[in-house]
């Protein structure tokens, strides 16, 4: 379990059993539960049966916050828990409320985010029946939470609702479903109380803190010592685990680069020396290099490989999955190195890519452990003097970088898309996290959209501590980014969250503008707004020579006009807003976005026709990196 969650979630289950004296609603009981997990805020949507809990909400010391789509809620509920590492909490009634959280439960299971998600449902007697709003939320959900509840019986309130976090927030952590019939609600129990250790009895089976075995990890101490060109491949794990600190330490200690995954960034500094930031699709080139070697660029892919240069020799992947926007082609992903895998979910080792050794284990006491037999043996006896030498000099040609407005601006493109006499001073939307970097200091907690603009932040804004870039990464759902900045700005009021969203990720959610008004929750975002589904287009000119496919957002009978108008739809929910077209005006925009005591939207008019780069297209190897 994380130490948030120690510290935090389970802190009340702590306590002596409890008996309570009289009967209580089981709607009563199921929010006294959640008061004793620790919860402080909750994303809530109230509906016909899930209205009672509502009732006892009102109650409560609980925080709620009225999302004006549960989609949003559930967001919002991911953003707090990717801030905090506490169980983010949503909620939502039976039928179609309830279906509107399946996407952020499925993206809270593929990025390995704790999440409850409570789900009113139809009367024990109506489930079955196909009665009004009624859903099979075990069944719709079951392939994309870690565990699910449905309560059958109200003297298991109290067990279920403490065993919901303990397994959300404890191991891997993931979401956790509980469907809670009305009538069960509505009926009344004297409830017993059960401790934290009854609970962890209950779930003999469930072990969520292995222990990586010993002879292992001296075994990964002799192959440092034996290795010429080690890579440390890092991922979310460290971050979930709670395990930077045991990161950097080993990471010093033996002079070993270090990668991130996208889940990863923040887990280790991007402005430390051995940062070589991160890797895959749209990652650092140097990275996907020194992971896999350079080679010689080739506009056939059935020509033969050219190897230039040898990449790693021994890759250190630890709380990472494989994932396929990382490896590209798998058999051609670090084929000439030997691989140690280190996770806490045996299910990862071997699935995506095969492990020379595996290893299942929490990773930061294993980390821990590993900094203890470097100490003892008084460290590695080499510095890898020769390999440094090669990243550095890839650091040299293949560090991110973007055309220069001038270049930008001979294109036909946009002089047909924006108003004559703009060209010279064109907003490139690199330049836009690149300022947004340099003003807050790197100290902001950023959100995102997906596409393009998701790209960009990781690339442009170098993170230096975990838990400050909150993105959806593996599920990659478009409407994520205000939400979560929503979620994210209760979790930690005091720092500036900026969501960066493309224009078209920012309008699926755009409702929760009412939100953040009402609520007073004074998240911020910068619409990088291009007309286009950016990353879309940006394939269509790759692979189908620029024909678009319905990937202009904007009204085809008003080129000449930004749509929809983010300055009247902002203001009508009364968010301040305002749009900037030239570079000139953009840093005292920005300052007037942070300097903002409420939510403020600041959207900015960006071309087209920039691409992400690097860019290694998707089943693709780094041979075939654009960059």
């Amino acid at each position: 379990m994380s130490t948030a969650a120690v510290t935090n979630a389970t802190k009340a289950l702590e306590a002596k059993r409890e008996i309570s004296t009289e009967a209580q609603f089981g709607r009563d009981i199921f929010v006294k539960a959640l008061e004793r997990a620790g919860v402080e805020v909750i994303f809530a949507y109230p509906g016909g049966a899930s209205m009672e809990l509502h009732q006892s909400l009102t109650k409560s010391h609980i925080r709620t916050i009225l999302p004006r789509h549960e989609q949003g809620g559930s967001f919002a509920a991911e953003g707090y828990a990717r801030v905090t590492g506490k169980a983010g909490v949503c909620m939502g009634t039976s039928g179609p409320g309830a279906t509107n959280l399946v996407t952020a439960i499925a993206d809270a299971y593929m990025d390995s985010t704790p999440l409850v998600a409570i789900t009113g449902q139809v009367a024990q007697a109506m489930i079955g029946r196909g009665a009004f709003q009624e859903t099979d939320m075990i069944g719709v959900t079951l392939p994309i939470v870690k565990h699910s509840y449905l309560i059958t019986d109200i003297r298991d309130i109290p067990r279920i609702v403490a065993e919901a976090f303990y397994i959300a927030e404890s191991g891997r952590p993931g979401p956790v479903v509980i469907d809670f019939p009305k009538n069960l609600q509505q009926a009344k129990i004297v409830p017993i109380w059960p401790t934290l250790d009854e609970i962890k009895k209950g779930l003999r089976t469930y072990n969520p803190q292995p222990l990586a075995d010993e002879t292992a990890l001296n075994e990964v101490i002799g192959m440092i010592a034996n290795a010429e060109r080690p890579v440390l491949y890092v991922g979310g794990g460290i971050i979930t685990g709670g395990a930077h600190r045991e990161l950097l330490e080993f990471a010093e200690a033996t002079n070993i680069p270090v990668t991130t995954t996208l889940m990863g960034i923040g887990g280790f500094p991007e402005t430390h020396p051995l940062s070589m930031r991160w890797l895959g699709m749209h990652g650092s080139a140097v990275a996907n290099w020194a992971v896999s070697g350079e080679f010689k660029s080739r506009i056939d892919p059935t020509e033969p490989l050219v190897r230039l240069k040898d990449g790693a020799d021994l890759l250190l992947a630890f709380g990472v999955r494989f994932d396929d926007r990382v490896t590209g082609k798998f058999e051609e992903f670090a084929k000439h190195g030997t691989i140690v895998h280190l996770d806490i979910d045996k299910s990862e080792h071997n699935k995506n890519k095969r492990a020379h050794l595996a290893i299942h284990g929490d990773i930061k006491d294993a980390l821990a452990r590993l900094n203890v037999l470097l100490k003892k043996r008084g460290g590695i006896n080499k510095k890898f003097e020769g390999w440094h030498g090669q990243i550095n000099e890839w650091r040299k040609k293949g560090s991110f970088r973007y055309t220069t407005p001038d270049q930008i601006v001979s294109s036909d493109h946009i002089k047909d898309h924006f108003r004559a006499g703009m060209e010279g001073d064109t907003i490139i939307p690199q330049m836009v996290i690149e300022m947004l970097y340099e003003m807050t200091h790197g100290d902001a907690i950023i959100t995102t959209g997906v596409g393009q603009h998701q790209m960009w932040a990781g690339q442009w804004y170098k993170f230096k501590d975990p838990r400050t870039f909150i993105t959806s990464a593996g599920l990659g759902s478009m409407g994520y980014g205000f939400p979560a900045a929503l979620g994210a700005k209760v979790a930690a009021p005091h720092k500036q969250v900026v969501d960066i969203d493309g224009d078209g990720s920012f309008l699926m959610n755009v409702q929760e503008l009412a939100t953040a008004h009402v609520e007073k929750i004074a998240a911020k975002a910068i619409i990088l707004n291009n007309q286009h589904l950016g990353m879309v287009v940006q394939w269509e000119d790759n692979f189908f020579d620029g024909n678009r496919g319905h990937t202009y957002l904007g009204n085809p009978d008003t080129r000449n006009q930004v749509y929809p108008d983010y300055v009247k739809v902002c203001t009508s929910f009364g968010i301040p807003c305002e749009r900037v077209y030239y570079r000139k005006d953009l840093r005292a925009a920005l300052q007037r976005m942070l300097d903002s005591k409420t939510a403020y939207i600041l959207d900015v008019i960006t071309p087209y026709t920039e691409h992400v780069l690097p860019f290694i297209p998707a089943g693709r190897t780094v041979a075939d990196m654009r960059y």
